[in-house]
């Protein structure tokens, strides 16, 4: 049985720095699902229509491929929260499902991150992790990360950016943000990169024994 691992959490929990590693240690292609979601913001941005359009945003969706998850603007700051916006668009979220189910149902496995590929994109995942932290420290994390990239903004905006995305992200109707009933929690708020990366393999490793 092919290896699947669905990786949840909110933003800049860690989740995607996690997922490249687990991907690369056990050989499996990665998709960051967030970038599909961007990409669609992109592509409204650049065509310029409204967010709120929901027409568009699903055309967006459909007609979305893969070369476009390579534009650097996609890493953006401002791309996540248009990102944000655009993924409570149910017809979006419909349109992106089959893409990334697709993505998972390859021969070799793979690792997929997001807000629900444990709960909606691969529920018969073999293992699943959601991976959370304080919302200070996740602020925190995405700061270095943006000033470290030349990017200009404070600590304090990036708190509320962070915390807006959360309630998005939790209370809207549509697939929302939540840990499967099966998957292990992983609380990265005191550890580095290496550390998380460390128990996130023993919970991978202990679910391909059973």
């Amino acid at each position: 049985m092919p290896l699947v691992i669905a990786i949840d959490g909110p933003a800049a929990s860690g989740k995607g720095t996690l997922a490249k590693r687990l991907a690369l240690h056990y050989g499996l292609p990665h998709l960051d699902t967030g970038l599909l979601y961007r990409a669609v913001a992109l592509t409204l941005l650049d065509a310029g229509s409204a967010l709120g359009d929901e027409r568009a945003a699903a055309a967006a969706a459909t007609a979305l491929i893969a070369d476009r998850l390579a534009d650097p603007r996609l890493r953006e700051r401002a791309m996540g929260e248009a990102a944000s916006r655009v993924s409570s668009v149910p017809a979006v979220r419909a349109a992106l499902l089959s893409w990334q189910r697709r993505f998972a149902e390859a021969d070799t496995g793979a690792v997929l991150d997001g807000r629900d590929i444990g709960t909606v994109v691969c529920p018969e995942a073999r293992v699943k992790l959601f991976i959370t932290a304080a919302p200070e420290e996740r602020a925190r994390r995405r700061y270095v990360e943006l000033t470290g990239r030349g990017e200009e903004t404070t600590l304090a905006a990036i708190l509320a950016d962070i915390q807006s995305r959360d309630a998005r992200d939790r209370d809207r109707a549509t697939a929302p943000l939540r840990a499967a009933e099966d998957a292990v929690t992983l609380d990265t708020t005191e550890l580095d990169a290496d550390e998380a990366f460390q128990a996130a393999r023993r919970i991978v490793d202990r679910a391909r024994d059973q």
